[in-house]
Order: structure tokens, then C-alpha cells, then sequence
């Protein structure tokens, strides 16, 4: 048997109405259909045994004719409130989850994979459906209808009442026999189905940089394999539900025949009238229906159950930054405001990889601060820190005489421009991924940004210029053009604050001056954060903070560390050496 989670059913409080209406109509159009079995049994009887001719039997055959459309009247009311609920789950679920998401941030998604996520958010929340729609509701009618067809059926002859009572639990036996094994393989199907979803939209979206890698091949050989491997697990899947239906079936199909021998055999001794054997004989199918319907239901239903285990999983991830109580009445004035960090910890995996180990410094109104070090030591993460994807585990951050944390996000947000080293471009025009820094900006406006990243010369060349779609991710453009579009939306932005993340990082060497100049341009009067990969686009920076493993080893002016002759003099030397 399907286990029903009670996760769902939580969910499927706020439409139980609906549930409790598809159940009852489920039951009262059993009522229309024992009602037609018994006139039909006494209508047959007439006219086999009495004699009867057509015009003394049309009422009743018409009376059968309405009861059969009040059923389907009754069915169709059942199966029109399931539905409604179940859009009303999915479209809840949908909105909390995609809410959900965005709540938990760049560092949670990070993490993720972006096809296995909009798998589960769409397609796994669609294979609700059959779970929400059909299965439960029916596991309601399974219970009940039998019990109103026992209703009619002991008062007219208890030995068949108890051939069917007790024939009755043989199908959810076997359903919880074979429940587990097809469970777990439709669990296994789903997994298999989400990795595949995100390798394929990963290789769709690093296509070019594969086919100019000359890799292509291998990872069309990738996918014929995991391919192959999904279409053996959804066989072995089938296999089981074609069984298991098979059994169910046969199953039924012997208990009625059970039922059918009895009253055959009792009728044929003269021990039961002939209306009560062809009643209860027409009413012995319709008693397992619901159990046969129920077997079906389940097999529907288990995709939904488990892609429900992914979908919680997401929902029930905690949202480690929370709006505070100060919004919109912060305000940071243009060239920005001091930044301390005061022993700041921060750690991934729920405290078990320390990014962060007391960190302490501080960013002066107006200044430029680069952060270097190797991978791993801490610099993404103080970005982060910074920009309110992650909380700090211990220590403060104060932005002026508050800390940040007593800040709206969203408001902060809005006083920072961020280059992240692998930006998003979506597919749209260059003008509309230009506009996203500031919605609502002027032609004029993003042309201006564009000609202070250079890359006006190049939207220019374009057949539809700033018109021109770029494709996912951009994919049309250059990985140093996708970079100088992140740079005019800084520019466009015109923020107090800027967090570069290796600007210079995609660009060939003729383009690599102009753009530490734009950089250099944009960083005046303005408070600055800039990870460095290249020594050589810091040393004009205020103060440059060397980390390792999530500790400042040494902090200070270009000049000032170089003589020390520590950590920095001698990363710089072997930078040198390189260029």
C-alpha cells in the first residue's frame, strides 16, 4: 500500500472541502448504481420468468436510463472537486517553492544543480497530480462504497455478504506485498530522472565551450548511457506495475467468480429466488471495483510520492537570512559608508567546512579593498557575507553604527553593484541584460554604460545592435563580452557600494588596460570590495587583505607589504615570474 505522506496531507488541508465533496459524490453515485442493478434484476425477471412484454417494463428501463446519468452526474461532480484541489496544491506548492528558492539565495543554488531544481519545482510537482486527484480520494471510496454495496447485499442473502467481506482485503494484501518493491524502484526512476535533467541542462548550456574543446562526442556517449540506464529502470518499473496489475485483476476476477458459483449453484437447488441471485451477481463486479480502481490509482500515485520527498526537502530547507525591522529608512550616502568586520565566522554544510575563522577589518567610506589568497581561503565568502546571501555563524558586520544584519536585504541590495567572475546573461537583448542593474533606465542611459565598459563598439557592430538577442547564459557572446555587460550594469547602477569578483578575469590582454581603467574610473568616490586573481589589477588599492584557510594573514598597502616581505611578497614574486 502507497504510504500517504502526512506532508501532503497538511497541504491538503486547505482544500479538504473539496477532498471531503469528491469522496461523498464518489459515494452517493454508488447509491444510482445499486439502485439500477436491483430494477435490472427485477426487470429481467419479469420478462424471463413472467413474461412480461416491453410496455409494462419501459418505466423502469427509463428509470435505469436516469439513475445511469445521475451516476455520471455524481461521478463527474467527484471528479471535478479532485481536480480543483489538486490545481489548488500544485499552484500552491509551485508559488512557495520557486519563493522558497529565491529566499535561500545564490548560497544555496550554488549548491544545487539548476536542472535538477526546475525538475522538481515543475515536472515534480506536477506527478502530484495523480497522487492528489485520484489516489487519495479513492483510498475514501475504497472504504465506503463496499460497505453501502454490503448494505443491500446481507439483508437479501449473508452468505454471499460474507464471501465478499472476506474476499474483499485479498487486493490491499497484495497491493502492500507488491507496494514496497514498486515504491522503491519508482523512488530509484525519479532520482535517475533528475540527474538526468541536470547533466542534460548543464551540457546544453556548456555546449559551445564542449564543441570547441572538441568534447562533444564524449558527452553524446554520456547521455546514450544514462539514457540506456533510465529506459532499464523504467522497464523493470513497468514490469512490476504490469505484474501487479495482472495479480489485482485476476485476483477480483476470482472472487467474483467465487461469488458467482455460490449463488449459481444455490439458484440452480432452488435455495434463492432468481432477482436475488442476478442482483447480487450484477453488484458482485462493483463491489471490487473500487478496490481494482484503487490498485490502479496507486501505480499513478507513486511518482508523485516520490518527487514529494524532494519537494519538502527544498521547502523545509531553513531560510538563514531574515527580513529585519529596518527597511527603507536606511540610507547610504554616495561615496558609502565604513564596513568593520568584527571576528566574523562563517561555515557551509551546517557548520561542518569553517569558511570563515574570526575575521577582523575594515572598509573605509571611499576606499578600495582587495582580497587575495588562493582558493578556498574565505574571499567569495566575506563577498557573500556582504552581500546577504549568508548570515555570519559569530561576529558582527556594521555598516557605519548598524549591523548589517538589522538591515532589509532587498534595501541593502540596492546600494551595492556586484561583478561576479561568471555573470548571468539571459535571453534577451543586450539592452534588456544591461537594464536589469536599474528597470526603468533610458536608452540613453544603458548606451552611456555600454560606451564606459567598451563594449558600445561591439553592440554597435551586432546586425540588430542593442536589439540583439544574446541567447541563455550569452551564449552568443565571448566569455570577456559577458563580463563587459556586467560591467556597464555597475556602471548603469551607479551604487555607493562595489563588489568586483575579478573583472579583468575572461579578458584578452588588449582589452584587459581599458577595462582596469573603466574599473579604476567606477571606484572613485565610491566605497570598493575586489577579490584579485591577478596581483596586478590591486596595487592601487587602499588596503589589500591576504586570507588562508578563512584567516588574514597579513593586511595593508601594496608598498607597505612588500616590505615586509611576508606571505604577499612573496605570492608577488611568484606572480612576476609567471607574466
Amino acid at each position: 500500500m502507497l504510504k500517504v505522506d502526512p506532508r501532503l496531507l497538511h497541504e491538503a488541508r486547505s482544500v479538504s472541502h473539496r477532498l471531503i465533496a469528491s469522496v461523498i459524490l464518489g459515494i452517493l453515485a454508488s447509491i444510482p448504481l445499486v439502485l439500477s442493478a436491483y430494477i435490472l434484476s427485477q426487470i429481467v425477471s419479469d420478462v424471463f420468468l413472467s413474461g412480461r412484454s416491453l410496455d409494462e417494463v419501459h418505466l423502469r428501463i427509463l428509470s435505469i436510463l436516469a439513475l445511469q446519468l445521475l451516476r455520471a452526474a455524481l461521478n463527474w461532480g467527484s471528479e471535478t472537486m479532485a481536480a480543483h484541489a489538486a490545481g489548488r496544491i500544485k499552484l500552491s506548492l509551485r508559488q512557495r517553492a520557486a519563493t522558497h528558492v529565491l529566499a535561500l539565495g545564490p548560497a544555496y543554488t550554488s549548491r544545487e544543480r539548476a536542472g535538477e531544481l526546475s525538475h522538481t519545482i515543475m515536472d515534480g510537482i506536477e506527478t502530484l497530480d495523480s497522487y492528489i486527484r485520484q489516489y487519495l480520494p479513492q483510498i475514501a471510496k475504497s472504504s465506503f462504497i463496499p460497505i453501502v454495496i454490503l448494505f443491500f447485499v446481507f439483508p437479501l442473502d449473508a452468505l454471499s455478504g460474507l464471501v465478499l467481506l472476506f474476499t474483499a482485503p485479498l487486493i490491499p494484501i497484495f497491493m502492500i506485498l507488491i507496494g514496497d518493491t514498486a515504491e522503491r524502484l519508482t523512488r530509484r526512476q525519479w532520482g535517475k530522472l533528475s540527474r538526468m535533467s541536470a547533466q542534460f541542462l548543464d551540457l546544453l548550456q556548456c555546449l559551445t565551450t564542449l564543441k570547441a574543446l572538441g568534447r562533444s562526442s564524449e558527452q553524446v556517449e554520456s547521455i546514450n548511457e544514462a539514457s540506456d540506464q533510465f529506459r532499464h529502470l523504467t522497464m523493470r518499473v513497468l514490469r512490476v506495475t504490469f505484474l501487479s496489475a495482472l495479480v489485482l485483476e485476476w485476483i477480483a476476477t476470482l472472487s467474483t467468480a467465487v461469488v458467482a458459483v455460490e449463488t449459481g449453484l444455490r439458484l440452480l437447488y432452488g435455495q434463492m429466488v432468481f432477482n436475488e441471485a442476478f442482483f447480487i451477481l450484477l453488484l458482485a463486479p462493483e463491489f471490487y471495483q473500487p478496490l481494482r480502481n484503487l490498485a490502479i490509482r496507486f501505480h499513478a500515485g507513486m511518482s508523485g510520492v516520490a518527487a514529494a520527498g524532494r519537494i519538502f526537502e527544498i521547502l523545509e530547507t531553513p531560510v538563514r537570512i531574515h527580513k529585519p525591522s529596518i527597511t527603507h529608512s536606511f540610507h547610504i550616502p554616495g561615496p558609502g559608508v565604513d564596513i568593520h568586520f568584527e571576528d566574523v565566522q562563517a561555515a557551509y554544510q551546517t557548520g561542518t567546512r569553517q569558511a570563515l575563522r574570526g575575521v577582523s577589518f575594515q572598509i573605509n567610506a571611499g576606499d578600495c579593498v582587495a582580497l587575495i589568497g588562493p582558493s578556498g581561503s574565505g574571499k567569495t565568502t566575506i563577498a557573500s557575507l556582504l552581500l546577504r546571501f549568508i548570515p555570519p555563524d559569530r561576529g558582527r558586520i556594521l555598516v557605519g553604527e548598524t549591523t548589517l544584519e538589522a538591515i532589509d536585504p532587498h534595501h541593502w541590495r540596492t546600494h551595492i553593484a556586484w561583478v561576479p567572475q561568471d555573470p548571468y546573461l539571459f535571453n534577451t537583448s543586450i539592452a534588456e541584460n544591461i537594464r536589469i542593474a536599474k528597470p526603468g533606465a533610458e536608452h540613453y542611459q544603458i548606451v552611456d554604460a555600454a560606451k564606459q565598459s567598451f563594449i558600445h563598439d561591439f553592440i554597435q557592430s551586432l546586425p540588430d545592435g542593442y536589439d540583439t538577442l544574446i541567447g541563455e547564459r550569452g551564449a552568443r557572446l565571448s566569455a570577456g563580452q559577458a563580463q563587459m555587460v556586467a560591467l556597464a550594469r555597475a556602471f548603469l547602477k551607479d551604487a555607493p557600494i562595489l563588489i568586483f569578483d575579478e573583472a579583468t578575469s575572461n579578458l584578452d590582454v588588449d582589452n584587459e588596460a581599458q577595462i582596469q581603467a573603466a574599473v579604476k574610473y567606477l571606484l572613485q568616490g565610491r566605497t570598493g570590495l575586489l577579490i584579485a586573481h591577478r596581483l596586478s589589477t590591486i596595487q592601487d588599492a587602499d588596503n589589500i587583505v591576504v586570507l588562508s584557510h578563512g584567516l588574514i594573514l597579513e593586511q595593508g598597502s601594496h608598498a607597505a607589504l612588500v616590505r615586509q616581505e611576508g606571505t604577499y611578497h612573496r605570492m608577488l614574486r611568484a606572480y612576476q615570474g609567471t607574466v
